[in-house]
C-alpha cells in the first residue's frame, strides 16, 4: 500500500496550520464577533452581495456537497482552489524540496507545470511524447527515487486530454504509470467534459499515490472565476487544506459555482454544440490546400499544421483574429492552436482563411 506520508516534505509533515476563526466556530449562530469582520455588511448591491461581509467558508463545504453529488467523489477526497494552478502550486510545496526533487512533464504540455516548479525552485525531467504524441511510458518508468539518472522524482504530470497536441491518451499507459511510478501521478482533465475517455476520477478508489485536476473554465464556461478541483485519496487532500491559504475561495466565487452546479443541462447542451463545431471546423479546414494536418481532437480546440504558421498567424492577427501559435514548441512544428468558437466565430475563423490562401 502506498504510504503518502515517505514522500512528504518534513516541514510539511509537522506543519502547524494556520488556525482561522471559522476553524475554530462550528456550528450556528446569529451574532458574530470572533474575525474582525465588518459587522455593518458591504456596499455591493443584492442578491450577490449578501454576505460578503463575512469570511467565507474556508473549506468550502456546501460547494464540495454540490460537487460531489454530480461527480461521485467524496467530500473528504475533493479539493477546491484558485484554479487549478493553485492546486499544482500547493502539490511543488508539499511534496518536493527546493533543490533537491525534480518533477517529471511530458512536452508538448500545459506550461504552468514548468512554471511552478521553477519557482519553487524544483528540477524539471522533460520526456517528450513520442512522434504520435503519445506518453514515452517506457521512458518514465526508468523513474527511481533511490536511484538511476532520474532520481528523486516525486511528480509525474500527465495533461490527458494534452494541451496543446488536444488527444487523449490511452487508459491503459496512464493506469500502468499510476501504478508503477514511485511518487504522485498527477492526472490535469482540464478537457475531459469534451472526450471520449472516461475521467480518472475512477481509479481513485483503487490508487492512493494520484491526483485528478479538472477545473471550472472550459466546459461549465467560468474562466474567469478561477475555480479548480482536485480530488485524490484523503490523506493528500489533507495536505492540501492544511497547506492552503484560510479564505482561498471567495463567498462571490462560491456562489456562482453553486449557481453554474444547478444549470448543468446548459452545459451540457454547449458541450455537444462545441463537439459539433470541431468537427464542422475540422473538415471545413480540410478544404483548404495550406493546411497539412489535423491532428484529432479530444478538447474545445484543434491543432492545426499548415504551410506557414507565423505568417498565417500574423494575417489573422491583423484581422482581430486570435489563434495560438504553436511552431516554437517541440513537436508542433509549423502548428497554430485553435480553440473551437461559435459558428459565427468559425465562420469569420474560415472566411479569413480563405482571403489568406488568395
Amino acid at each position: 500500500m502506498f504510504d503518502v506520508e515517505k514522500i512528504i516534505r518534513q516541514n510539511i509533515l509537522n506543519l502547524k496550520p494556520y488556525s482561522s476563526a471559522r476553524d475554530e466556530f462550528k456550528g450556528e449562530a446569529s451574532v458574530f464577533l470572533d474575525a474582525n469582520e465588518n459587522s455593518f455588511g458591504s456596499p455591493v448591491s443584492l442578491p450577490l452581495g449578501e454576505g460578503l461581509n463575512r469570511y467565507p467558508d474556508p473549506f468550502q463545504l456546501e460547494l464540495k456537497r454540490k460537487i460531489s453529488s454530480i461527480k461521485g467523489v467524496p467530500v473528504q477526497n475533493t479539493f477546491l482552489g484558485n484554479g487549478s494552478d493553485e492546486a499544482i502550486d500547493l502539490l511543488f510545496r508539499i511534496f518536493c524540496e527546493p533543490k533537491v526533487n525534480k518533477v517529471i512533464i511530458c512536452p508538448p504540455t500545459y506550461g504552468m507545470y514548468e512554471v511552478s516548479a521553477n519557482i519553487n525552485d524544483v528540477g524539471v525531467i522533460k520526456i517528450n511524447l513520442l512522434p504520435n504524441f503519445e506518453l514515452d511510458v517506457e521512458r518514465v518508468l526508468e523513474v527511481s527515487p533511490i536511484g538511476g539518472d532520474l532520481e528523486g522524482a516525486k511528480l509525474l504530470f500527465i495533461c490527458s486530454p494534452n494541451n496543446p497536441t488536444a488527444n487523449s491518451f490511452h487508459a491503459d499507459d496512464v493506469e500502468l504509470l499510476i501504478q508503477k511510478f514511485p511518487g504522485i501521478v498527477v492526472i490535469d482533465e482540464a478537457y475531459i467534459n469534451f472526450s471520449k475517455q472516461k475521467s480518472a476520477i475512477r481509479f481513485l478508489t483503487e490508487y492512493e499515490n494520484m491526483v485528478v485536476l479538472q477545473t471550472f473554465s472550459k466546459a461549465w464556461g467560468l474562466a474567469a472565476l478561477r475555480l479548480g478541483m482536485a480530488f485524490a485519496s484523503q490523506s493528500i487532500i489533507d495536505y492540501m487544506n492544511k497547506v492552503k491559504p484560510p479564505y482561498n475561495i471567495n463567498q462571490a466565487t462560491q456562489q456562482l459555482a453553486m449557481e453554474a452546479l444547478n444549470n448543468i443541462e446548459w452545459v451540457n447542451e454547449h458541450i455537444r454544440e462545441t463537439i459539433t463545431e470541431r468537427a464542422n471546423l475540422e473538415e471545413k479546414l480540410k478544404q483548404n490546400p495550406f493546411v497539412e494536418k489535423i491532428y484529432p481532437s479530444d478538447a474545445n480546440f484543434i491543432l492545426v499544421k499548415v504551410k506557414d504558421a507565423q505568417a498565417t498567424y500574423n494575417y489573422l492577427v491583423s484581422l482581430g483574429i486570435i489563434v495560438r501559435d504553436r511552431s516554437k514548441v517541440s513537436l508542433c512544428e509549423g502548428c497554430l492552436r485553435i480553440t473551437v468558437g461559435t459558428e459565427s466565430e468559425n465562420r469569420a475563423l474560415l472566411n479569413a482563411l480563405k482571403k489568406f490562401q488568395a
